[in-house]
């Protein structure tokens, strides 16, 4: 693809998503969520294989389906309240319907099954842009609307999220679906305390970006996709896979690393409120999704390294283009805790 395209379309998400947030108007918002997902299609579409082929009909189809429902549910709104303003959705038929077709573009639970497939037909660097800068429209209406819509609900589907997300990654191979669950689950992390804190939640969703990035760029840099390939980059670099296990970890919330952070001004927030149930059932969520990420280092590390494999190894690195990007996330990634004053102090001037 020529250099010119990969322009354009970046220029579109960014276009897209640069929209939605500076939109007090529910049509405007429209043509932004619009212009993201016809920008990142042909990102998905661009290795022409059956996968990508196929995981981009299946992205098409759901984001199409959720556009549906939320023009559905503006009108809606429009008709009895008689106001297209975001901030002036009122009628709880219509949020019941704009929260649902966000939380399906976010991929929150219940809606979140197209998600780990989609993901699974993507390269690695269009995975990460589906699992970070995809997520920002869609939040930043969700969370105009969250002061309107009722508690138990946004309680409700973020511990769906955490749960069913934790459930679904035990058992898998495939690093991509790996961090489709863990979109899923940090997701729920910040969409239960949007109602209380919508700094708190800003910041949970900054930290998942980092984390992610980090992730997917080891990924890519060591070509890995699933346990197997993965296992055997060792030889290659050690020094990486030591820090993809660190970041593997830090996405599951062990201290003293930066994803950590989420949990503890999560907890504290719940708690604040008197939420105690929701509170032990998230951390219970969190340790089983903290399983799967201490599985996931137990097999890279000890079972299937050393030993024989048949797997093509390489016996030269690729010479790596950028060599900031990576660094600076991996490094926000897991030594971010000791700046937790200075966070706090953000997030409670934004509140």
């Amino acid at each position: 693809m020529p250099a010119i395209l990969y322009f354009m379309f970046y220029a579109s998400l960014g276009l897209g998503t640069s929209l939605t947030f500076l939109s007090s108007h529910w049509l405007t918002a429209w043509m932004g969520l619009e212009l993201t997902t016809l920008a990142i299609l042909p990102l998905m579409a661009q290795h022409h294989h059956p996968r990508a082929s196929e995981a981009t009909t299946k992205y098409l189809l759901v984001q199409a389906s959720a556009t549906g429902m939320l023009l559905f549910a503006t009108i809606l709104n429009g008709w009895v309240e008689m106001s297209w303003s975001i901030n002036e959705m009122k009628n709880p038929y219509a949020l019941t319907l704009a929260m649902s077709a966000l939380a399906l573009k976010l991929g929150l639970a219940p809606f979140h099954l197209w998600l780990p497939e989609v993901m699974q037909g993507l390269d690695l660097l269009t995975g990460l842009i589906l699992s970070t800068w995809q997520k920002l429209a869609p939040f930043a209406l969700l969370m105009q609307i969250s002061q309107a819509m009722p508690p138990t609900l946004l309680t409700t589907l973020g511990l769906s999220s955490a749960t069913l997300a934790a459930w679904g990654g035990l058992n898998q191979t495939q690093l991509r679906k790996i961090m489709a669950y863990s979109s899923t689950a940090h997701l729920g992390w910040s969409v239960i305390i949007l109602q209380f804190s919508p700094g708190l939640a800003l910041m949970a969703l900054g930290i998942y970006i980092m984390m992610t990035m980090a992730a997917f760029l080891t990924m890519k840099d060591m070509s890995s996709t699933k346990i197997s390939t993965f296992s055997t980059s060792w030889s290659k670099s050690p020094e990486k896979m030591v820090a993809m296990i660190l970041i593997l970890l830090s996405l599951g919330g062990l201290p003293p690393m930066t994803g950590f952070t989420i949990k503890w001004l999560v907890l504290e927030e719940l708690t604040k409120q008197d939420m105690y149930t929701p509170a032990t059932l998230i951390v219970m969520a969190a340790l089983i999704s903290l399983y799967f990420y201490a599985r996931l280092s137990y097999f890279t590390i000890i079972s299937l390294f050393p030993g024989t494999t048949s797997i093509k190894t390489y016996w030269r690195q690729k010479n790596i283009k950028d060599k900031l990007i990576l660094p600076i996330a991996t490094t926000a990634t897991l030594f971010l805790l000791p700046l937790m004053p200075l966070t706090l102090a953000l997030t409670y001037f934004y509140n």
